[in-house]
């Protein structure tokens, strides 16, 4: 399995150690590449370009500093991983910005503008016009800039071919998703369950609302950048990582992202995935069997035990959120969730706070 060069290097297998890193690098790396894209997004000469894009880095700042602890993993590239992660991620926030609150509500629109996402992870395609079908145009170049900052930073990655096949498939699925949630209220359901009727035999075992949870995370993707900066990355390697990831902890990942946004999501009218089920009782037996069903599946790896942090953390990181405490419904069950927590969740959510309150 992958190696990381430096022998001082290794890969943090408990909370203490990865939290350090986190605070000691982690944190102002990433505050540091945000402050450069919110000065260029607010250099856009169209307003509501401008808006989403600064509106984007405002309200989801915590996105990619959730990603970059990946780069915790190989403090030796974190000038290659954390740049290139938060473009990745910046570029996620942008377009479901753009899409939630969009004056367009043309599929074809949707998928051009996430065809920048597909080039951000494939060198070998040629950047579009990603505006061409929606009146707002005039970005200073800024939605190109960040796709170009992703290809600089993956052509220092050693073993990147070995894992592009993987990621080119987590992208493809996230756009499909983003272009079938996002279309008229009226026919997005529709096709979403057509969409999951060609792609259910990936995950049988899930339903469909959860296998479309699952196409929404980025954490695959960026669990495979970090991989790549590994000189010594099998294609099993690759492979392993991909079924580790999808689908469970990436479902787990946006469960719980829907989970805290219920109430926000039903004022703006838009789709959430934790509306589907039955009951709350049914919805938390789903969140957990995902969450025991991560757990398992991490196992496969080498250091499993930083994955288990990484799952650990998203439960402690979205359950900490100040929107839990704001919905009656929501606090029960998260309770529920939190009850009987290992020592590491705990430990996490209390970290979690104290970052939203004092970073």
């Amino acid at each position: 399995m992958f190696e990381f060069e430096q022998s001082h290097n290794k890969i943090p297998r408990e909370p203490f150690r990865l939290m350090s890193r986190v605070y000691k690098f982690i944190l102002p790396d990433v505050r540091k590449e945000l402050d450069y894209w919110k000065h260029n997004a607010a250099q856009i000469p169209d307003p509501e370009l401008r808006k989403q894009a600064l509106a984007s880095i405002a309200t989801k700042e915590f996105h990619c500093q959730g990603g970059s602890v990946y780069a915790a993993a190989n403090l030796a590239k974190r000038h290659v991983l954390i740049p290139l992660i938060v473009a990745f991620q910046s570029i996620s926030d942008y377009l479901d910005n753009l899409c939630d609150r969009s004056t367009s509500m043309d599929p074809d629109d949707f998928r051009l503008l996430h065809q920048s996402m597909l080039d951000a992870v494939d060198p070998n395609r040629e950047p579009q016009d990603y505006y061409a079908l929606r009146e707002e145009k005039e970005d200073g170049a800024y939605l190109l800039s960040l796709v170009e900052a992703c290809r600089l930073k993956i052509a220092e990655l050693p073993s990147y071919e070995t894992v592009k096949p993987y990621i080119v498939e987590l992208v493809s699925l996230y756009s499909d998703l983003q272009v079938y949630k996002h279309i008229h209220p009226n026919e997005r359901e529709a096709a979403l369950l057509k969409w999951w009727e060609d792609n259910k035999y990936r995950t049988p075992h899930l339903q469909w609302n959860e296998f479309a949870a699952a196409t929404g995370s980025t954490l695959g993707v960026f669990m495979l950048f970090l991989a790549a900066s590994s000189k010594t990355l099998l294609d099993t390697d690759a492979k392993k990582i991909f079924d580790s990831y999808f689908p469970h902890v990436c479902g787990l990942h946006i469960m719980l992202d829907y989970l805290i946004d219920q109430e926000e999501d039903e004022i703006g009218g838009d789709l959430n995935f934790c509306s589907y089920y039955d009951s709350r009782e049914l919805m938390i037996q789903r969140i957990t069997m995902i969450i025991e069903n991560a757990r398992r599946d991490v196992v496969a790896l080498p250091a499993s035990s930083f994955h288990v942090m990484i799952i650990e953390g998203l439960v402690a990181l979205y359950l900490s959120d100040p929107k839990v405490s704001q919905q009656k419904e929501i606090r029960d069950a998260s309770r529920k969730l939190m009850r009987k927590s290992p020592l590491m969740r705990l430990f996490f959510f209390v970290n979690s706070r104290w970052i939203r309150k004092h970073i």
